[in-house]
């Protein structure tokens, strides 16, 4: 009998819990991220055949942003430099491959993957980070594959080869100055949202070891061992590189994606309660040192692990992710590619949805990337589903930076019927127009609020936004889903480059005829 009451009482607090989930509201902030790999044309663009079209790739790309803002999605990080290649026009390095079928050929008829990927990007209230690989050099040793103009060909002793690729030689100086201005050549001519780099540093390790032994002789700096100066040497990049994205453009954010585990607990008392692998002993790749210098705006561990995995558990390294967040943002790669595996933990298909549900429980926890964009749009097991009409039904700003910014932009003014358009038959419901002051340069664009008739106005509840849009030109909005007959009240914010949003504009009120 005891027994039974306790499993009926612990039946009825799980009921009680998940209701609370349900109802619990949405947040209005939230970083929706999705990786588009480029890299074997995994995501984008389908692989080039001969005499591709350009614009094909673009229909394509076009396609994959629109089912992604149906999903929910506010984040694209797009994959532009795969290996020491670019997927864009304004810099030094040759055509990728991946884009066209052969390196250094250019795009026919020409356009820039990446001017056109952020303008597509910007239209639909996302933001567009850079993804680049520091120092992936080349996906193949197949010298008929590299252009000559390939950096690895000119500078052939910046490289080395492990296993069948090559890659950069971090100890080198000359090799950080050289990533160093090929980043900042997209950071200073691309509108770009943000840099990001994934967990490809140091190789991830082999049978062999590494051939760095006598760069390490000519450039020790004083360590006395290899394996800190490996971590040095990425250190000092992501050091270099910071200070020169935020001297060139203060609101470009710079963020990485590291291997899920830092260190275990048994190899550093400050590490997490895990055994697998760790990046900062196999890829040398201090992240939680990153963060706490403040080198990085967010930090974005590769969480491809169930709940209660061993080697890995999903809920364990997200809350140490969380409190060692030093006060900067923490997404969480999700690994929706795995939705369908037919292994421990991922034979439940509510895997990913409840660990969406558990970084939102933790406040030091922002939001989620996924890996990768065709798991998404391909919705396996159902995801895609699950965030559009559940978890991402309603629309979401990227959260703030304070340390970036914290001013608000000018608000809204004079918000009203719009006259003039109110007398096309077609156009009925595009009734509002407001006005911003003169030279306000500080907008970036608005936010739309709907309300019902004697609804609280609440600024705090995503579920009233109807409308994010980043184009200061617009001060008219068509509400194309009012319904006739019924009484509505509106307001309109503001936001800037960083989404600070002003204070409110006044209230119109609305009967629909």
């Amino acid at each position: 009998m005891i027994r039974n009451f306790t499993l009926l009482l612990a039946l009825l607090l799980g009921s009680a819990n998940l209701f609370a989930q349900q109802t619990k509201q949405p947040p209005k902030r939230e970083f929706r991220g999705v990786w588009i790999a480029t890299v074997q044309n995994i995501d984008w663009p389908s692989k080039p055949k001969a005499g591709v079209d350009s614009r094909e790739q673009m229909q394509e790309l076009i396609d994959i942003f629109d089912s992604h803002q149906k999903t929910g999605i506010n984040a694209i990080m797009l994959q532009v430099r795969p290996s020491a290649d670019a997927f864009y026009a304004k810099g030094r390095e040759p055509w990728s491959m991946f884009l066209t079928g052969k390196q250094g050929t250019l795009p026919q008829p020409f356009y820039d993957p990446l001017e056109f990927a952020i303008q597509e990007a910007h239209k639909r209230g996302m933001e567009l980070h850079a993804w680049i690989n520091p120092y992936r050099a080349s996906t193949s040793l197949v010298d008929s594959l590299v252009s000559p103009e390939h950096i690895s060909r000119v500078q052939p002793d910046w490289f080395f080869t492990y296993g069948d690729k090559k890659y950069f030689n971090p100890g080198l100086p000359e090799v950080r100055h050289y990533l160093v201005d090929v980043i900042m050549d997209v950071v200073r001519n691309y509108d770009i949202d943000g840099i990001h780099f994934d967990d490809y540093f140091y190789p991830y390790p082999g049978k062999a070891a590494l051939p760095d032994s006598i760069t390490y002789q000519l450039h020790t700096q004083g360590f006395k061992n290899i394996e800190d100066w490996r971590r040095h040497n990425v250190d000092q990049l992501i050091k270099d590189l910071s200070e020169s994205i935020k001297q060139e453009k203060k609101h470009v954010k710079f963020g990485i994606s590291p291997f899920g585990i830092w260190r275990n607990k048994s190899q550093d008392p400050e590490g997490s309660e895990s055994n697998g692998l760790s990046g900062y002993s196999a890829l040398y790749a201090d992240a939680r040192k990153w963060v706490q210098e403040g080198w990085v705006d967010y930090i974005n561990p590769q969480l491809y692990f169930p709940f209660g995995y061993a080697p890995a558990p999903y809920e364990k390294l997200l809350d140490w992710w969380a409190a060692n967040a030093n006060g900067k943002h923490v997404y969480i790669g999700q690994g929706a590619y795995r939705a369908m595996e037919d292994r421990e933990g991922w034979r439940d298909r509510q895997q990913l949805p409840n660990q969406v549900r558990y970084l939102r429980q933790n406040p030091r926890v922002q939001g989620s990337v996924y890996f990768s964009s065709r798991s998404l749009t391909n919705n396996l097991a159902g995801f895609r589903d699950s965030l559009q009409h559940d978890l991402y039904r309603y629309p979401a700003l990227q959260p703030v930076m304070p340390w970036m910014g914290t001013a608000k932009p000018s608000k809204p003014m004079q918000l009203r019927e719009d006259k003039f358009l109110f007398f096309f038959p077609r156009w009925r419901k595009s009734i509002m127009k407001w006005e911003y002051p003169d030279q306000e340069e500080d907008v970036y664009g608005y936010v739309i609020y709907r309300f019902d008739e004697n609804e609280p106005i609440n600024l705090e509840h995503a579920q009233n936004i109807i409308k994010i849009s980043f184009d200061d030109s617009l001060h008219t909005f068509h509400d194309e889903t009012a319904e006739r007959g019924k009484t509505y009240q509106y307001v309109v914010t503001s936001i800037d480059r960083l989404k600070n949003e002003s204070v409110p504009s006044n209230v119109f009120r609305k009967k629909l005829l």
